[in-house]
């Protein structure tokens, strides 16, 4: 009896074991369906901190963690830099310096005077990181339309024009707005809207310009080789000899004003062209402002007024860089006679056209030839104006704080020079600016060189042989005897060509040229 009841016992038992295992497992199972097929739990958010920030905060911390990186003050760390075994990018040196960190100055480094890379303004956006700081998300402006189906920001279109009110160098009211990658974009995007329909009856524009010019109207426009123009030389040819002028053939005058290379304000030549008018150095820290410029057809960018010139950005109006691109570029510096040729372009501009045809025209162009600018350029550009506009007149300004740069640059230049019986500078007297409300000293982007003495035939090779690279007028067709050096680019770069003139000045009173010397 006694067995048979604990028997009994152990089987239910164990039945209700087993019972309780089925039914956990049933439980189990029940969740696991709930939660795969009746909706899971949302996943866990970033953490979030301060003011809210999430996943910006990594992107900020990446950029800040760059920048923090100062290269022995002679260099900078992009975050598109190359990057070393640490996986982090490195210091990319000015010229005439090397080392990891850039503190090793190259012996016998020649100076660097020809290229148009603005970056004597970068000192002033390290003064203002944060308020110049662009963080967007991965999926902003997706699209390739923005606001109300535009292909350029209604936004940015609106900033151009405060900016252009509040500075008084151009007048906007009256003017269609089209933006362009770059200056080879725009350049030939006016000729073209410029330009009459192509078709036999009609003889192609003849595009001319005023010797010095800037060597880009002529070799984009040969380049293209369009049926609606033509590259038919200089204003001089066709000014002096009106017997020669075709009463029925257009001419598309392009003008530089101020001009690149010498500085210079210039109007156009022909009556009756239609004037291209590039005033890319029409900002008060480059040159005076006399009046608001109102010409019909005229260019602007942000490289020379914000030193931005790798975003890539303008409106109709055109900038350069015509250097040879590895010359430009950090971490070389020496040239070789064929390289002076060499054209490179990282320029930005708009242009601002009075007549609704041939903006029509260019805004086909640029939308026929890449559907657009850049959104991600475009945002930034409208963060750099933004910044701009609320320091105009302060102690902040971006005028006052390139002016001061500027024109300290060409006043010590001018007193090396000033010494010397070689070589000279184009004269410029001080004038009177809007802008600041006073008269102002010359604050020229570039020095327009000229060798003065006779066996100095090629300027250009004059002033290599003392370690001093330039940019040859024989481009702008002025001939051998003058040449281009760059006076915005980096404080190192101003330094060592500073120190280059000077042993080259110093050297006429012993009758001989000096070579490039590793002094500091």
């Amino acid at each position: 009896m006694a067995i048979g009841w604990h028997r009994s016992q152990s089987l239910a038992s164990a039945g209700l074991g087993l019972h309780v295992l089925l039914c956990s497992s049933l439980l189990l199972n029940a969740v696991f369906i709930a939660h795969q097929f009746l909706g899971a739990s949302p996943p866990a958010t970033p953490e979030r901190l301060g003011d809210g920030l999430s996943w910006a905060l990594q992107a900020a911390k990446e950029a800040e963690d760059v920048a923090a990186v100062d290269c022995s003050g002679h260099g900078s760390v992009f975050l598109d830099g190359v990057t070393g075994e640490d996986g982090r990018p490195g210091c990319e040196c000015n010229s005439c310096f090397s080392g990891p960190d850039c503190s090793v100055r190259i012996p016998n480094c020649a100076a660097d005077g020809q290229g148009g890379d603005p970056l004597f303004l970068e000192p002033y956006w390290k003064r203002h990181a944060a308020a110049s700081a662009v963080v967007f998300s991965g999926w902003h402006r997706l699209s390739y339309i923005t606001t109300d189906g535009h292909l350029k920001s209604v936004e940015l279109d609106r900033q151009i024009r405060r900016l252009h009110r509040a500075v008084g160098n151009a007048v906007v009211d009256d003017k269609y707005l089209v933006f362009g990658t770059g200056s080879t974009h725009l350049i030939n995007a006016l000729v073209y809207a410029l330009s009459p329909e192509g078709n036999a009856a009609s003889p192609p524009a003849s595009v001319v310009a005023t010797v010095p010019y800037f060597a880009m109207y002529k070799s984009q426009t040969v380049m293209f080789d369009g049926r609606e123009y033509r590259w038919d030389g200089t204003t001089a040819a066709w000014a002096n000899n009106n017997s020669s002028r075709n009463p029925t053939r257009g001419f598309i005058e392009f003008v530089t004003s101020p001009n690149n290379p010498d500085s210079t304000l210039h109007e156009p030549i022909l009556a009756g062209s239609s004037a291209i008018v590039d005033h890319a150095y029409y900002w008060p820290h480059l040159t005076h402002i006399p009046a608001p410029a109102d010409e019909d057809v005229m260019l602007f960018t942000t490289s020379k007024l914000s030193g931005h010139a790798g975003s890539r950005f303008g409106y109709t109006r055109a900038t350069e860089f015509p250097a040879a691109c590895h010359l430009q570029a950090r971490h070389v510096h020496n040239d070789t006679k064929a390289d002076r040729y060499t054209p490179c372009r990282a320029l930005r501009r708009w242009a601002l056209v009075r007549d609704e045809k041939v903006a029509s025209r260019a805004i086909s162009y640029i939308e026929e030839s890449t559907v657009g600018t850049s959104r991600e350029t475009q945002l930034r550009v409208l963060k750099i104006l933004k910044v701009i506009l609320a320091n105009l007149h302060g102690k902040e300004d971006i005028f006052a704080f390139g002016y001061d740069v500027m024109s300290s640059r060409w006043r010590r230049l001018n007193a090396v020079v000033s010494r010397s019986t070689r070589i000279s500078l184009q004269k410029m007297p001080p004038q009177y600016c809007t802008y600041f409300n006073r008269i102002k000293e010359p604050s020229p982007a570039y020095a327009w060189v000229k060798c003065e003495w006779v066996e100095d035939d090629d300027c250009y090779e004059t002033l290599l042989a003392a370690g001093i690279n330039s940019l040859t007028g024989t481009v702008n067709e002025a001939g051998t005897r003058y040449t281009r050096l760059s006076l915005i680019k980096t404080q190192d770069d101003f330094d060592m060509l500073l120190e280059r003139i000077t042993e080259f000045v110093d050297a006429e009173k012993h009758g001989r040229a000096p070579a490039a010397s590793s002094s500091m």
